[in-house]
């Protein structure tokens, strides 16, 4: 469905970006204009110029998304494959401060690498361990309004805050599946409040705190059905209060209300292929000719092992990273919208 209105909300799909720019995109984060930032692993690449490749390694890609498809550009990447400055192995959330300064956290490294919006090298932080300010397996990150981070430290099963340079503020958390227990958690998101929201992977939930760590409340519970979720990857809340959650083995988006209410499901839409895809296709003969010999296409159109979400606020838009495709699906989130009457 293209366009669903629910629960006094509707939902219009726009469009697809992806193709030989993107390779797996795992974190997202919107910046000022039209720029999107997306963390991508990979192989290793070939060059050091910050902003200016297009190989497919651990990475970050900067993208021009304007509103209409077709327009969007690449502008460049930085970082590649390594241990050194600069360098990811297993790059896996990024986030953005109020400098739009980008921060990324490398589970295998277990440290936080900050660059500039121009991809130039700033600084690293972070210790293997399990003290105050240390990571096992450092995964979503997020900025609060005071560009204070917030770290999930996924295999210490815990959150952890932080000032943008390192010094530790406070903890949270352990394993278990209680309340305000985690396990193995991933993504992390802050809202308009302050409040933190974390997508707590293995127990098939997402938890929401205070900005102190203290219990709110639980957003989904395990399964297939509506409004359940399956090993939940990322989480993002729009300004109205709207939850969205990176439903990863489920291979597709649930929507909920603030209060928890189950709104509606996104699978993907994507019945065009995204720019940079389609020119992929119509330079190989035979690539048109197999696609031409299936049944249907619809499974192409559909959401793959997406890892993350986020909201572009300023153009009403929700953006998946469809990773396994290798693209970001968008929808747009109507106000005011009109249904036209028809007669037949």
């Amino acid at each position: 469905m293209l366009t669903r209105t629910v629960a006094g909300r509707t939902f219009d799909y726009s469009h697809a970006v992806g193709g030989r720019y993107i390779g797996q995109p795992c974190s997202l984060a919107v910046g000022s204009g039209n720029t999107v930032y997306v963390l991508l692993r990979g192989g290793e690449n070939i060059s050091d110029v910050p902003w200016n490749r297009t190989g497919t390694g651990s990475r970050v890609a900067r993208l021009s998304i304007p509103e209409t498809a077709g327009d969007e550009e690449f502008i460049g990447e930085a970082g590649s494959y390594g241990d050194g400055d600069g360098e990811y192995i297993w790059p896996t959330g990024l986030a953005l401060d109020s400098q739009e300064n980008v921060y990324i956290t490398d589970e295998w490294m277990n440290r936080i690498t900050i660059t500039d919006k121009e991809g130039k090298f700033i600084c690293s932080w972070g210790a293997t361990g399990t003290g105050d300010g240390e990571f096992d397996g450092p995964a979503g990150i997020t900025v609060d309004a005071d560009d204070n981070l917030y770290i999930v430290d996924s295999r210490n099963h815990r959150v952890q805050k932080t000032t943008k340079d390192g010094k530790f503020l406070a903890k949270w958390g352990s394993l278990g599946s209680d309340t305000g227990e985690f396990d193995s958690p991933w993504g992390i998101c802050v809202d308009s409040e302050g409040n933190v929201y974390v997508a707590d992977h293995k127990n098939d939930r997402v938890q929401k705190f205070t900005p102190d760590g203290e219990y709110l409340g639980t957003f989904g519970s395990s399964g297939t059905g509506r409004g359940e979720v399956t090993r939940p990857t990322d989480v993002v809340v729009d300004s109205d209060g709207d939850v969205y959650i990176c439903d990863w083995a489920n291979d597709r988006v649930q929507a909920y209300t603030p209060d928890g209410e189950f709104i509606t499901t996104f699978i993907g839409d994507a019945q065009q292929l995204a720019l940079w895809h389609q020119m992929t296709v119509d330079a190989n003969t035979d690539v048109i000719k197999a696609r031409r010999r299936v049944s249907t296409l619809e499974p192409e159109w559909r959401l793959a092992m997406p890892r993350a979400v986020a909201f572009d606020e300023a153009k009403s838009r929700l953006m998946v990273a469809d990773t396994q495709r290798g693209r970001i699906q968008i929808y747009n989130k109507l106000k005011d919208y009109l249904e036209p009457q028809f007669n037949l």
